[in-house]
């Protein structure tokens, strides 16, 4: 794997089994036990048996428990290495620390969070999307709360190309507003943990309209993923305070400028016009 197999396993979890789930809690919580333990004794700490391991080992995408381990011992090595980088004995968020070690730990999640994603993408499905969204007869962004600043951003990029996007983060204006989709058109939608109920909801009526759905998420495998045509991951670690969505935020908006650009090769010469005009009109010149 080219992602950040503590990050597979988190985003893994909701579609695990009660024994797999207790497995993945302990390694995501430490995850330097799956590289010191063998699998024999990484069941007895977690009180399961050696089949749970396995399957576990195969749930969150690998072959077995000796491939997973050499994917853990990468992810412990790398989160070793950007401490150092960023100056850091720990990366993760605490409310006592001091400014500087704040600014520290933000970069590196917020880096972490950049190149996590940017490995992990599927440009196939991701040219797919472009390529739908370039020729759509219209586009709905469908996003709620942290999410629907996400949708907005892209929203304001596809105006200046002249696609012009919707996006409503009140429930009851984007829900009638999926119900009018159809064949030709595409609905993205946008959740972090893929299981925001309004959010899923869009995405069924949409779905259920022809319309082509997306999801840019986290989890590969949370209710909006199974609820929508193509997933998009993102690959963000969130502080576990959780203050508010930040190096998720990140995530998205790297994924989601890669997606802009990748439509604006889709529409060739058809964005010069709009861009100029856009220009013009914001500038006055």
């Amino acid at each position: 794997m080219d992602v950040d197999v503590v990050e597979a396993v988190r985003a893994a979890l909701p579609g695990l089994r009660a024994a797999e789930a207790r497995v993945a809690h302990r390694v995501i919580a430490d995850p330097t036990l799956v590289v010191d333990l063998t699998s024999s004794e990484l069941a007895r700490l977690c009180e399961t048996s050696l089949a749970t391991v396995a399957r576990f080992s195969q749930a969150v995408g690998f072959s077995g428990y000796r491939e997973l381990r050499v994917a853990f011992a990468g992810s412990v090595a790398r989160a070793q290495a950007e401490r150092v980088r960023f100056g850091l004995d720990d990366a993760a968020i605490d409310l006592a620390d001091p400014l500087e070690k704040i600014a520290a730990k933000i970069a590196a999640r917020e880096v972490g969070a950049i190149e996590q994603t940017i490995a992990a993408l599927d440009l196939v499905a991701l040219d797919r999307v472009a390529g739908a969204v370039a020729d759509a007869g219209r586009v709905q962004l469908i996003g709620h709360a942290a999410s629907s600043l996400t949708a907005q951003d892209l929203r304001l990029k596809l105006a200046r190309i002249g696609i012009v996007a919707e996006h409503s983060g009140d429930p009851h204006i984007a829900l009638p507003a999926a119900a009018l989709l159809g064949p030709g058109d595409v609905a993205v939608a946008i959740s972090h943990d893929g299981v925001t109920a309004e959010t899923i909801r869009c995405a069924e009526v949409a779905r259920a309209t022809g319309a082509l759905t997306v999801a840019v998420t986290n989890a590969h495998a949370s209710p909006l993923s199974r609820a929508v045509d193509v997933v998009l991951e993102t690959r963000a670690k969130e502080s576990p305070l959780r203050i508010a969505a930040m190096s998720s935020r990140t995530a998205q908006l790297a994924l989601l400028d890669v997606l802009f650009v990748r439509v604006v090769q889709h529409r060739g010469g058809t964005v010069t016009d709009p861009l100029r005009a856009t220009r013009r009109a914001v500038t006055g010149g």
